[in-house]
């Protein structure tokens, strides 16, 4: 399989699993299997929630418009992600973290913003740069572990304030880096960890080992902690890009992003052949803030396809 053919299964693998959890947002565990106990049999993109079937939320949305900065701005512009954010957020996406909906209205600059939401509430460990990372995780892969991991960071910090978020993005682009390279994510883990930061490394080791299980989480799977640590068990539990996203919603909580952490890894280790057409067909991402546009799998396809290019980066 390509690099190319694993960039293009990140990208709309990620879009896949957000719009399948979707609709099973913030509700129980094994409530998808419970109404889709067989792959395939059903409208598994069946939609509900407030969401359209195939319809993909702010995870994605908001991973478009970093990916879309990237291309058009040639590199890591970060003010210019922010104000895209800005703009998204002031046009009324469905849905919106309320971390994220306050850091980019709360009226400071870009390079301040989360570290002021962060200074006042203290709690900036939600997984909402995680859920998004993605199309910077392809678009820096070939840069090597160290640009990459900085990358995931900078943009991480854009929107939360606490190193956590910033960490646990950093080691999603480091998975997707090794994944794209036809490398296995989950035997690199040791290696990634030793590049974590000391004051996180070992909680994020702990939640990433293999003896770790959705059972041992502390925390909402809406933390960063167990949603990447969920992604993970979710991958190495199964053998299949569909199984891993199934078993991913089937976790329950939040469903949308845990099932678009997934989607992302499984679909670089996979590959775009390996998402179910079922899947692909109703899949849609509105994108508020620029131009109210729809990308299908084509554009989501075209954009993969450019991120992932060397040229891309001017």
């Amino acid at each position: 399989m390509s690099r190319m053919e694993r960039a293009v299964g990140a990208v709309v693998g990620s879009a896949a699993g957000d719009a399948l959890g979707a609709p099973f947002e913030f509700g129980l565990p094994g409530a998808f299997s419970a109404r889709f106990p067989e792959p395939g049999l059903g409208s598994e993109m069946c939609g509900g929630g407030g969401w359209e079937a195939g319809e993909a939320t702010d995870d994605t949305q908001m991973a478009l418009h970093v990916g879309e900065s990237l291309l058009e701005r040639h590199g890591l512009d970060l003010p210019d992600i922010f104000a895209r954010f800005q703009r998204w957020a002031a046009a009324g996406p469905k849905d919106i973290g309320l971390q994220t909906e306050d850091v980019l209205a709360n009226g400071e600059p870009w390079n301040l913003a989360s570290a002021a939401h962060y200074k006042v509430n203290h709690h900036a460990a939600g997984n909402g740069a995680l859920m998004r990372a993605t199309t910077s995780a392809v678009y820096f892969a070939d840069q090597g572990r160290q640009a990459t991991m900085d990358a995931a960071r900078r943009i991480a910090a854009l929107t939360h304030g606490d190193r956590a978020a910033w960490e646990g993005t950093a080691i999603h682009h480091e998975l997707l880096r090794v994944a794209l390279d036809g490398g296995d994510p989950l035997a690199a883990l040791p290696e990634v960890l030793a590049h974590v930061h000391p004051d996180h490394r070992e909680r994020y080791a702990n939640v990433l080992a293999p003896r770790w299980t959705p059972d041992h989480a502390t925390e909402f799977n809406g933390a960063v902690w167990p949603c990447l640590a969920s992604a993970v068990w979710a991958l190495r539990t199964t053998s299949s890009y569909e199984d891993a996203v199934r078993a991913a919603v089937d976790l329950g909580g939040d469903t949308d992003t845990v099932a678009a952490v997934t989607g992302g890894l499984a679909g670089a280790v996979y590959g775009m052949d390996a998402i179910p057409t079922r899947w692909t067909q109703p899949l849609h991402v509105p994108l508020p803030g620029a131009g109210d546009r729809v990308l299908r799998v084509p554009e989501l396809i075209d954009l993969a396809q450019r991120l992932a290019r060397p040229a891309a980066r001017g």
